[in-house]
């Protein structure tokens, strides 16, 4: 009879159909159909995105909720949360946790698209709120994003003003950026002692052909005239500012150019996955396993530039432990990993893969311990 072995479970989300921190359940429940006295270690995983909350909230003992409400990216109310990690030596005050996608994200649309009315305002209200909770350091998460307002909305609620020609605030949205003509920073709050990270596996700069409205934009709603326009509210956005060397630098253009209002803040851009799992005290946690499985909704050619799956395959094999792949899609070279499951190749298609997400983790989880 073997011994029990502890499995890390650390998969991203399955966009659109399963969070990261379900899909970690829902692989171990149907692990333990073939092996019951296996142990688990649930470190789901993000890039910044949706499921940023709630990887931190699985991974750091005593973190905290604190419900919030803010103005949504259509402009209604929205209640959501961000979350406080606890205080340390470092940081008297803890650390907040704020994600862009759960305050002024593209999911809270539903299937509208609102191209330039928009606005990262939600974003910074809740970024306000763990400020004036007393936080030490901040960790913001940027991907998902509904808007392209280059973060004047987000910096408004910190304390920003954005004026047109007439000396009157600019309108919300990236509709705003077509009369920006001046900026006032003087009452902007100032970033917390311990720093501001923000994770982001986006390196876009602001504009031009890779920029955050060109690339990012047709998602939000922008047709090719709105792309143009768009972009051009941001290079005023950046002349307005005076600091057109921001625009240029990796990240910039990530979340509809939120990056770039950060930057303008002084926060620091980091890869995502990898400061998500640093954070988390993910390598610690593989280091003490006898195996450990990640996965994603579409592993391709694009997962080996970063992603989240990557990053944790990486760490595995410096640790020497073997590292299983689970996918909606496996469109890629998966030999690297010791095992894959693919749960499009399970339900027999794409569309019954996404018609029932969990049962299918449950039956690669299963087939994985086999």
């Amino acid at each position: 009879m073997t011994s029990p072995r502890t499995i890390v479970l650390a998969p991203d989300s399955l966009k659109g159909s399963a969070t990261a921190a379900d899909a970690a359940v829902a692989i171990a429940e149907g692990w333990v159909r073939t092996a019951p006295t296996d142990t688990f270690v649930f470190r789901p995983m993000a890039d910044g995105g949706e499921g940023t909350l709630d990887a931190f909230e699985k991974a750091v003992p005593g973190a905290q909720r604190m419900a919030v409400r803010v103005t949504g990216p259509a402009g209604s109310a929205v209640t959501t949360s961000w979350l406080k990690l606890p205080a340390t030596d470092e940081l008297p005050g803890g650390t907040g946790v704020v994600e862009i996608a759960s305050t002024s994200g593209i999911e809270l649309l539903g299937d509208e698209r609102r191209p330039f009315d928009a606005s990262t305002l939600g974003f910074g209200q809740a970024i306000a709120a763990a400020l004036n909770a007393g936080v030490s350091r901040l960790v913001l998460g940027i991907g998902s994003s509904a808007s392209t307002d280059g973060g004047t909305g987000m910096l408004t609620a910190l304390g920003a003003r954005f004026f047109n020609d007439f000396g009157a605030s600019i309108a919300p949205g990236a509709a705003g950026l077509d009369e920006i003509a001046s900026v006032d920073l003087s009452a902007l709050k100032a970033l917390p002692a311990g720093g501001v990270q923000v994770l982001s596996d986006v390196t876009n700069p602001l504009r031009g052909d890779k920029g955050a409205a060109a690339i990012f934009g047709p998602q939000k709603g922008l047709d090719e005239a709105g792309i143009q326009r768009a972009d051009a509210g941001l290079g005023r956005l950046v002349a307005a500012t005076g600091r057109p060397e921001l625009a240029e630098l990796p990240g910039a253009g990530a979340a509809g150019g939120t990056g770039f209002g950060l930057l303008l803040w002084g926060a620091d851009l980091v890869p995502g996955s990898a400061a998500i799992a640093e954070l988390t005290g993910l390598a610690a946690d593989i280091a003490g396993a006898d195996l450990v499985i990640t996965g994603e909704g579409r592993y391709d050619g694009q997962s080996e530039a970063g992603k989240a799956p990557a990053h944790v395959a990486q760490l595995a094999r410096a640790a020497g432990v073997p590292v299983a792949l689970v996918a909606g899609a496996i469109e890629a070279d998966a030999s690297g990993f010791a095992a894959s499951a693919s749960l499009t190749e399970l339900a027999g298609s794409t569309a019954a893969a996404l018609a029932d997400p969990l049962r299918w983790l449950r039956d690669a989880g299963e087939q994985l311990a086999r």
